[in-house]
């Protein structure tokens, strides 16, 4: 008996709620609408970044496959819509996903066997583009890993098409090195020399067309970003190679051991 008068009051509070609350069921529903986007730059009309970009697509011989993870389609300030309009359509074609089958990519797949084909990967095996570029007889096709260095990283050994092997299929994985410091300021890289997507496919635009403005270009609606970024609350990121040099790596460090010792090799300015 006491349950049950206990419980009355309790029913009678919720009954109550319910009808205070029952106006607001029959409130309509606003909808959250994006704000009208640029077709060209993709970025919010009020916003636009048009004048910046080249009134006509760069000229170029090489072709880039931008491989893009899935979590970067989303991100508001991402880089490589301002490079894709850059360029002519053809010559930069975005594929997005975390793997990547010769079934389901049978263009792909035809690309890495091409012996004009280039991966860019700072791994252990690759070869300086500049010197690459040396070599080069003609047009190239240079494919792109678009994420972060993680994403990067598992895209690259998930997917057997940009590792193929090659002595047989000359099948090129280079890398870019230069001691630019990157200008994506209003994003936390690993290191100091670590570029954005659109900075990397700059400086190697730039290589393999032996084209000094090509970089200055594509990099000009990268800096106006950063700058109207900066100007309305957005502040300077230093890389976390920066941070923990200086003692203002103000996160708890990683307890995994494998993560703990990635810090120590940014801090100790080892390649990883």
């Amino acid at each position: 008996m006491e349950r049950g008068s206990a419980a009355a009051p309790a029913q009678a509070e919720e009954g109550e709620e319910r009808e205070g609350c029952a106006g607001l069921w029959e409130l309509p529903v606003e909808r959250c609408e994006r704000r009208p986007e640029c077709g060209r730059c993709s970025r919010p009309q009020k916003v636009c970044l048009c004048p910046f970009l080249p009134i006509h697509p760069l000229k170029v011989s090489t072709c880039l496959y931008i491989i893009q993870h899935p979590a970067e389609e989303s991100r508001v300030l991402r880089t490589v819509p301002l490079l894709a309009a850059c360029l002519p359509p053809d010559k930069c074609k975005i594929l997005v996903g975390r793997r990547f089958s010769e079934e389901r990519y049978p263009e792909l797949a035809t690309v890495c066997r091409n012996p004009d084909t280039i991966i860019l990967y700072p791994g252990a095996d690759a070869t300086n583009l500049e010197e690459f570029a040396v070599t080069s007889s003609g047009p190239s096709v240079m494919i792109i890993i678009d994420g972060t260095w993680s994403q990067a990283k598992d895209i690259f050994y998930k997917n057997s098409l940009f590792r193929l092997p090659k002595q047989s299929l000359l099948f090129f994985q280079v890398q870019v090195k230069n001691n630019i410091s990157s200008q994506y300021v209003i994003r936390t890289q690993p290191t100091n020399t670590c570029l954005s997507t659109l900075e990397c496919a700059a400086v190697a635009l730039t290589i393999m067309e032996k084209n000094k403005s090509i970089q200055e270009t594509i990099l000009r609606p990268l800096q106006a970003l950063c700058s109207f970024q900066l100007q309305h609350g957005a502040q300077i990121h230093h890389s976390k190679e920066h941070l923990l040099k200086n003692g203002l790596y103000d996160k708890p460090m990683p307890k995994n051991k494998r993560k703990l010792r990635r810090m120590e090799l940014l801090v100790n300015n080892v390649k990883i």
